[in-house]
């Protein structure tokens, strides 16, 4: 009944909003070039009487503009574009009643030939609602995958097993071009490690989402932006890096797009195939027993990325697209893990347990999208999305387990096992968002429906004499069903120099999970069903030129990864394990915001956030010297965050960007074998870009993490990485060479006490590498696609 009345609601809601319209005044008309025809792009600004900005715009693709919701009667009408003369227009709205007509420009009197003008846009810009982290403009990005890249990001970390905390929390919803991911747990770190720097644009960190985006990562988004050419023409751009750290690695990415009046087409293509090496020493203590392992691993890597997509703009109003997002990732990992046995009071070995693991992996992950788009001159908006995502996974994992004595002699018979865990996920998504102007604000309304299918396959084969056994009390299948309806709505409007936006979200939620085993006893099913509202608001306030302030409110919720749901267990060798949880809840975050942006570079911020039945990592015995790993709701967690980021210019030649962040984090049990733990934790990243004679350039960067609190449950020592680039421009052409981590500092270190099981261990991978980066630009540059770069006020309208 409830989602009935919710539809109705919103469809009322929905046919309500289009019967609203806005009264107030307006400003019409068309920019011409020499010739008489419409010139698309050019830069309008509009100034109120008192010579205030009223609005900043462009023109659309056939010269055509129009300003709304104007209460003045009259203004300054400032028309700007390359090769050709400024020009204003002083309008009475009374008088001219907001018609224009046509507006001609005269070309300068010195003809502009081949001139090609760049805009060179910061490394980092800070919004009203998010960070922006352009990645091209950070040398030493690259050859990076995306793990690494977020590493460097502003405000962001990167824990020990690759999790993205932002402001102290973890639980964060990854989005690629806008589009969320679904892609969870390791799953999504092996898809952000097969993207490489060179095809990302920028990456957005949004830390306090409204009620339109889904309530999902109690941390906020991350937005990852593809590269995507802009301007009229036909060009692209190929890439090619080469990284050598214990082994070799190659990556090549090409970026073609053609753009039209009346279309848009773009593809990107990338290949990557290499070697990396990582290492993961573990020691744990459980009733009287010391098992003290040390592994080395070698990863093999062949990936493939296709996108391709297209923009048909059927009027200056609507606009349909298409996106298809396609990858292959084929992974070859070998590992050989030595686990010392020894009791605690003894300081000589029992024996030694040897597992050599081979885990060969196939991934194909494809993305679908298609959008419609309706926007007139009156503000109203109106779009519809249509998506599918589709993500197959086989892997297979062959493990000996042997024990031999200190002198390397054979104790007991070879114990071989073999395991097939595929996996299979389908996501189906509808949503639709609608906005326009109501009373002296925007109100903005939508509605979602999303269906998640996974089917997850545990084989559990014991090897004797080379012939394969399923082991039937180890082996089974978990089907997990989840359906979300939501629905929300939005208001924003100001009051003079105060921004007040509001919105409140809701969504339901139904899950099914579904353990089949071998023996019928065995067999789990879990089902749920829950309602949540997830409310948001702010406020900003802009004293004067160089101050804005700005209060923000969220919550947000993090449900768990299908992986922590699924109860089988998957061994890491004979004497630890892991296993799923079907009885984790989700963990709610309540989060609120105050932060002042000085001079629109200087931004600092205050965050608190209460996150309830928050998820941890918990290693617990089982049996004698068997232990096992499980995600667990074990305590409430409250975060104190502090963060400051600052882009500033030292000379006309050396930039600066400073990114820092302190948190206070605090625990409090709801489980009695869980120890309370609080740690406060600082970190940051910096660099120094220096400008030098003949398009050279050189930057030093590096980042810094203190001591901190991994999964609730392990502390950890500090870490950081310093890195070195320089790059050389020449027409078309780029170079950058880069040596990452050369101090070799990015590995982590952290121990643990938990349910009378202590643990202290290290790992990393081979960071400290050197990295060789060519770039080649082609294609058409033709001079409406200069003229739309050129643009003069392209920071002053980011910052309006």
């Amino acid at each position: 009944m409830f989602q009935i009345n919710t539809v109705k609601n919103l469809l009322f809601l929905l046919f309500f909003s289009f019967s609203m319209y806005s009264s107030a005044q307006s400003i019409q008309g068309v920019i011409l070039d020499e010739k008489g025809d419409g010139l698309p792009f050019a830069t309008l600004q509009l100034f109120k009487s008192d010579s205030s900005v009223q609005k900043v715009e462009t023109t659309r693709a056939d010269g055509t503009f129009r300003f709304v919701n104007l209460n003045d009667n009259n203004y300054r009408l400032v028309v700007t574009f390359i090769g050709y003369q400024r020009k204003t227009v002083l309008i009475a709205l009374a008088k001219d009643k907001g018609i224009l007509g046509k507006v001609a420009l005269n070309k300068t009197s010195a003809e502009i030939g081949e001139v090609t003008i760049t805009i060179q846009k910061p490394m980092i810009q800070v919004e009203a609602d998010k960070t922006i982290f352009n990645v091209s403009q950070n040398l030493s990005t690259t050859g990076d995958n995306g793990v690494e890249l977020l590493r460097k990001a502003p405000g962001l970390q990167v824990d020990r097993d690759d999790n993205i905390i932002l402001e102290g929390k973890e639980g964060i919803n990854v989005y690629v071009n806008g589009k969320q991911s679904y892609l969870q747990g390791q799953d999504l770190t092996n898809y952000l490690k097969s993207l490489r720097a060179e095809e990302i644009d920028k990456i957005e960190i949004i830390t306090q989402p409204s009620s339109k985006y889904d309530a999902a990562g109690s941390a906020g988004i991350l937005n990852i932006v593809l590269k995507r050419e802009k301007g009229l023409g036909t060009k692209g751009t190929v890439t090619n890096s080469l990284t050598y750290g214990d082994f070799f690695r190659n990556s090549t990415t090409l970026n073609v797009n053609h753009r039209s009046k009346k279309f848009a087409l773009f593809g990107n293509a990338s290949h990557y195939d290499g070697t990396s090496t990582g290492f993961f020493d573990i020691k744990r203590i459980q009733n009287g027993i010391v098992l003290d392992g040390e592994t080395d691993s070698e990863n093999s890597s062949l990936n493939d990325r296709l996108n391709v997509g297209g923009d048909y703009y059927m009027s200056d109003f609507s606009t349909i697209s298409l996106s298809v997002n396609g990858s292959r990732n084929v992974r070859d990992a070998f590992s050989i893990s030595n686990t010392d046995i020894f009791g605690e009071n003894s300081s000589s070995v029992d024996s030694i347990l040897r597992a050599p693991n081979k885990d060969d992996s196939e991934t194909y992950n494809i993305t679908t999208n298609v959008n419609y788009t309706y926007k007139d001159t009156n503000d109203r908006m109106f779009s519809v999305d249509l998506d599918y995502v589709y993500f197959s996974k086989e892997q297979e994992t062959s493990q000996p387990n042997f024990y031999v004595n200190p002198d390397n002699e054979n104790i007991t018979s070879e114990n071989v096992n073999f395991q097939e865990t595929p996996i299979n996920i389908d996501v189906y998504s509808t949503k639709t968002d609608y906005e326009q102007k109501l009373l002296k604000g925007t109100l903005g309304i939508g509605a979602k429906i999303s269906q998640v299918e996974t089917n997850n396959t545990f084989n559990f084969f014991n090897i004797e004499n080379g012939q394969q056994s399923l082991n039937e009390n180890r082996s089974n299948t978990f089907d997990y069903e989840e359906r979300i309806m939501a629905g929300y709505f939005n208001y924003k409007f100001n009051i003079k120099k105060v921004n007040l936006q509001f919105g409140l979200r809701a969504e339901h939620t139904n899950s099914d999970g579904v353990l089949t085993a071998f023996s019928p006893e065995d067999n789990k099913t879990v089902n749920r069903s829950y309602l949540n509202w997830f409310p948001s608001g702010g406020l900003s306030y802009s004293p004067n030129n160089n101050n804005s302030l700005a209060l923000v409110y969220s919550r947000r919720i993090a449900r768990p990864n299908y992986e922590n749901l699924n109860p089988f267990e998957s061994q890491i060798n004979e004497l630890s394990f892991r296993k799923g949880n079907p009885f984790l809840q989700p963990q709610f975050t309540e989060n609120i915001k105050i932060s002042n942006t000085y001079k629109y570079l200087l931004t600092t911020s205050l965050t608190y956030s209460y996150v309830s039945d928050f998820f941890a990592e918990v290693t617990e015995a089982d049996g004698e010297a068997r232990g096992f790993i499980q995600t667990q709701n074990v305590a409430d967690n409250q975060v104190y965050n502090f963060s400051l980021s600052y882009p500033f210019k030292i000379k006309e030649w050396w930039n600066v960007y400073l990114s820092s962040y302190a948190y206070y984090t605090s625990f409090t049990a709801n489980n009695p074998s869980f120890i309370p733990i609080d740690q406060f934790i600082y970190g940051g990243f910096c660099s120094s870009t220096f400008s030098l004679p003949k398009s050279y350039k050189l930057e030093v960067s590096g980042w810094y993490s203190s001591p901190s609190i991994w999964r609730g449950t392990f502390r950890t020592k500090s870490m950081g990485a310093l890195s070195i680039a320089a790059s050389k421009s020449y027409k078309k052409w780029t170079g950058k060479l880069s040596f990452n981590d050369i101090l070799f500092t990015n590995f982590w270190r952290a121990e643990n006490d938990f349910a009378g099981v202590s643990i202290s261990g290290s790992g990393g991978s081979d960071s400290r590498n050197v990295t060789i980066f060519l770039s080649y630009a082609f294609g058409q540059k033709d001079v409406k696609e200069k003229r739309r770069r050129q643009s003069g006020s392209e920071d002053e309208q980011n910052r309006l």
